[in-house]
């Protein structure tokens, strides 16, 4: 019988057994501020029951497994026939099919769906980040195929179906599908435009021959891509099934998979095409054009899925530093590290709020709200993702040492922080595209204006962080080398607008005081110790 030299005290009990759901403050209140009330029961049942599931240790170890166990390339079977297959481990199948049951495809097609879907995004990102790969490009391929009626009735009760059916055979068999997408090349990057995939036109009306590659096509397995390529009339896209309709396999050959930093339960792939069938979607020469709506789509997705990121890393800290004790105190209860604490949980809240508003205006659809998607989904994208990192880093430092072991699940936060914020368009890419909405969609700078000027005169801070953004706008010179700048003041005057009315006073105090006053430093952990930062952390703590 093993011996024991000394009992084991001062470690926190893990964080399990917990509504991951019903316990994020800032997340419960968005859904029932923007969810019509004759929905509220029956979404508070549905993202309690994932929340539930998503804080058990029998879902957070399948999130383990699939990231200790990732995919695994087979290009040929046993006879020498190419196959190019992704093998698995069954923990990934497991998460897949139950964010897929969880409604995660199906927003387009339920009430308040886009609503309820960021929630249960932001709830399942805690669990493992990689599987929402090929939910957020399923979900997203439904705006791009709608511009093809005939493709959108065939494709989209497959792509918001509720069933994850994992096997490769013709879609028509199938009672759900994946979508991936394919846009990148070696050559190119984000400048799709350089792409020098070739699609040549067959005999059959709207069909093509594809030739060329892809450099990032995440999801091989899926049933479908949507890719672009240079058709005769110019870029164009189109739709690439997986298997044929006679049961035969497209040629999708496989190169590789990607060995990425984090995400690594995800299969990421270069992919080669040759005399690959494909289906045109829209007309030639607008790929761009009907593509855009899905990559907004998927941009709005790395905002939920840095949030939900956020609040994973400080749910871990606040609840380590409520156990722990040093020198004499619970960790929590130290004015210093309570100021570290209230600053991450002031930087998730934001996060979380800006993310279920603008998931909110997808639900409205109208023209304003349409107008507002326009700059604040690339304002979001730019500047949530981009506070992923640090806030990650910082709550894994809360825990000490104990943070940089694996066994914590810091690491593994660590590793996928940085993902969001490159994925679908870096930094650079999310500020010009703000600075193109302010140039020449006056409509879309005029829906920001509206919505945060219902927050004017609450808080003298965000009146004068408007009035001082104004002045920013107003000053064209040199305006493509400060795009970074006046995009995160965006960020941050929409994010403090929204606090003021929706959060609790503490809340918004400190956002104001510490991201727009300027009573604040450079590292979290430095707001104004007059503020009350103990109930800022009381509002983020998960209740075990």
């Amino acid at each position: 019988m093993a011996r024991s030299t000394h009992p084991v005290t001062n470690q926190p009990p893990p964080l399990t057994g917990y509504d991951v759901y019903g316990t994020d403050r800032a997340l419960t209140a968005a859904v029932e501020r923007h969810l019509d009330p004759g929905l509220l029961d029956e979404a508070r049942g549905e993202l309690s029951a994932l929340g539930r599931a998503s804080g058990s240790a029998q879902v957070q170890e399948w999130g383990v497994q699939a990231n200790e166990h990732p995919p695994r390339l087979r290009t040929h079977d046993r006879y020498g026939h190419r196959v190019d297959e992704v093998d698995f481990h069954p923990a990934w199948h497991r998460l897949l099919g139950k964010g897929v049951a969880a409604g995660l495809t199906a927003a387009w097609v339920r009430p308040g769906g886009h609503v309820r879907r960021a929630a249960a995004f932001l709830v399942w990102t805690q669990v493992e980040a990689g599987n929402l790969c090929p939910q957020s490009m399923t979900h997203a391929a439904v705006p791009a195929l709608r511009t093809d009626p005939a493709l959108a009735a065939e494709w989209e009760p497959r792509l918001t179906s509720m069933v994850y059916d994992r096997e490769l055979r013709p879609a028509r068999l199938k009672a759900g599908a994946l979508f991936g997408m394919g846009m990148t090349e070696k050559q190119g990057g984000s400048d799709v435009r350089a792409n020098t995939t070739s699609a040549s036109p067959l005999a059959q009306d709207g069909t093509y021959e594809l030739t060329g590659h892809k450099w990032f096509c995440s999801a091989p397995m899926s049933d479908g891509f949507l890719v672009l390529a240079q058709a005769p009339d110019g870029l164009t896209c189109f739709l690439v099934p997986r298997v044929l309709e006679d049961g035969s396999r497209n040629v999708f050959m496989l190169q590789r998979l990607k060995d990425k930093l984090g995400n690594r339960a995800n299969a990421s792939s270069e992919v080669e095409f040759d005399g690959t069938w494909a289906r045109r979607v829209g007309e030639e020469g607008r790929g761009v054009r009907t593509i855009i709506d899905m990559v907004a789509a998927t941009r709005l997705d790395c905002v939920l899925g840095a949030a939900g990121l956020m609040r994973q890393a400080v749910a871990q800290a606040v609840h380590h530093c409520t156990y722990r004790e040093a020198f004499g105190a619970k960790l929590v209860d130290q004015p210093l590290m309570r100021n570290v604490l209230a600053d991450l949980a002031l930087e998730s809240e934001a996060a979380t709020t800006l993310a279920l508003r603008l998931a909110a205006a997808y639900d409205d659809g109208g023209e304003q709200e349409r107008a507002l998607l326009r700059i604040a989904v690339p304002t979001a994208k730019y500047w949530v993702t981009k506070r992923c990192t640090p806030v990650v880093v910082e709550a894994a430092e809360c825990l000490g040492g104990n943070g940089y072991v694996e066994e914590s699940g810091l690491p593994r936060l660590v590793r996928e922080s940085p993902l969001n914020s490159v994925w679908e368009g870096a930094g650079n890419v999310q500020a010009l595209d703000v600075l193109r909405a302010l140039q020449r969609e006056p409509q879309a700078l005029n829906a920001y204006l509206q919505e945060v000027g219902k927050s004017r005169g609450a808080d003298h801070r965000l009146d004068g962080a408007i009035k001082d953004l104004l002045t920013e706008l107003a000053d064209l010179e040199g305006i493509e080398a400060r795009a970074r700048r006046v995009t995160e003041r965006l960020a941050l005057v929409l994010q403090g607008s929204l606090l003021v009315r929706f959060a609790p006073p503490e809340v918004a105090d400190a956002f104001c005081a510490s991201r727009l006053g300027g009573d604040g430093g450079s590292a979290f952990g430095t707001l104004p110790h007059t503020l009350d930062l103990g109930s800022v952390v009381e509002r983020a703590r998960p209740v075990n």
